[in-house]
């Protein structure tokens, strides 16, 4: 087989499509967005959505062993599905959980955020119902300070201290989240300045009542590049983790210093020829205009890859070379035109994100080319997907 692939110089996996994580690639982000934070301040990951299409179990034990030791989730599948994959350590479910399903939280040692006071008192609720076997749920309080999603309001100062007394309750944590750190124009400085001075301030007031202090955390990947804080315990990386920023001007931006930890890759099964005026794929979407030779590749929208970049709007990377796709991407399959590539065969390697010779093509380039951000194009590749550490 012809393949050159500059991503990796090991044995490729055998599956019809996978994507390849690269160690060396989430240690050097690690290790850059820890050098932005204050020496006492640790990392907390954001491993939701299958880590951004990452993995999330390969993902946390690798970052496990580069010496973290808590982590974010969205919800509770996401949280007992790490600890059923062996990962130790806090796990902070950032979203609601369904009263009926609190006791998960207890049997799978899970951080609840609290939502807002009313979800705090039936915690409290719940922990207490048994009183032969009072235990204590360990939570982070979610703070509003502008987001408007969830959390208490930073000015309801009275129900936010009474969390902190409720019984059953373990606080071990509050935060925020910062809705407009990702840009620069004055207003949305503005904004997030008034986020954070309000966060503070009611750390300040609650201090002042005597409430011992939580850990805190307020950063979020754009956060932990915009706006360094220095009374911090934890920063919440997620997309940053992954070598990228949500759009492609911001990802550009920070290349020298953020390195993509996701390549994508699929095969070619099957050669076609076309004649002028011959179609191929669903609709007659594409008609040869002159001698045409097609490969069909293992990889479609179930993958996760858009279907609109059908039709010569995304390229895929073959023989070092970059091709057009052609017709409409399937549910399994895609076509692309290699008539410049007389060599491709069955069986190999195509690129649809990283880098092929001379060729790259990022996520952010697929994201823009969607009008999209990276965070919901990497979310959405597919559970099918072979997952594979490489060096």
């Amino acid at each position: 087989m012809n393949h050159l692939i500059s991503d990796n110089d090991y044995s490729s996996p055998k599956s019809r499509a996978w994507a390849e994580i690269s160690k060396k690639a989430l240690a050097h982000n690690v290790q850059y967005l820890q050098s932005l934070l204050p020496g006492r301040c640790a990392l907390m990951p954001v491993v939701k959505a299958n880590a951004y299409g990452h993995g999330s179990g390969l993902i946390a034990k690798e970052l496990h062993s580069l010496g973290i030791r808590s982590y974010c989730v969205a919800c509770l599948s996401e949280g007992v599905e790490l600890r059923q994959q062996g990962i130790t350590g806090e796990i902070l479910l950032l979203g609601y959980t369904h009263p009926d399903q609190f006791p998960l939280l207890a049997e799978y040692g899970l951080t609840q955020t609290v939502v807002d006071h009313a979800y705090a008192q039936a915690l409290s609720a719940y922990a207490c119902s048994d009183p032969g076997k009072p235990f204590a749920l360990p939570v982070h309080i979610a703070v509003d300070t502008g987001m408007r999603r969830l959390g208490e309001s930073a000015d309801h100062i009275e129900q936010i201290r009474e969390m902190f007394t409720l019984p059953g309750l373990h606080v071990t944590g509050m935060y925020t989240h910062l809705a407009a750190s990702d840009t620069l124009d004055e207003a949305s400085k503005a904004f997030t300045r008034r986020q954070i001075d309000a966060f503070y301030r009611l750390t300040s007031e609650l201090a002042a009542c005597g409430i011992p202090r939580p850990r805190l955390h307020l950063q979020a990947s754009y956060g932990i590049l915009h706006y360094p804080l220095k009374d911090v315990d934890y920063a919440r990386p997620g997309i940053a983790l992954y070598g990228l920023l949500s759009s492609g001007a911001d990802t550009k931006r920070y290349q020298d210093r953020l390195q993509p930890v996701l390549s994508l890759r699929a095969r070619v099964a099957s050669i076609h020829r076309l004649s002028p005026g011959e179609s191929a794929g669903y609709g007659m979407a594409y008609t040869a205009e002159g001698p045409t030779t097609i490969a069909a590749i293992t990889i479609g929208y179930a993958d996760g890859l858009p279907r609109s970049l059908s039709a010569g709007k995304g390229r895929v990377l073959l023989h070092g070379q970059s091709v057009p796709i052609i017709g409409r991407i399937c549910m399994d399959q895609l076509l692309a035109d290699v008539t410049s590539l007389p060599r491709v065969q069955p069986g190999d390697i195509a690129t649809l994100i990283g880098s092929d010779g001379p060729w790259s093509i990022s996520a952010a380039d697929l994201a823009d080319a969607c009008a999209t951000i990276t965070n919901e194009l990497l979310s959405c590749l597919g559970s099918r997907l072979e997952r594979v550490l490489t060096p």
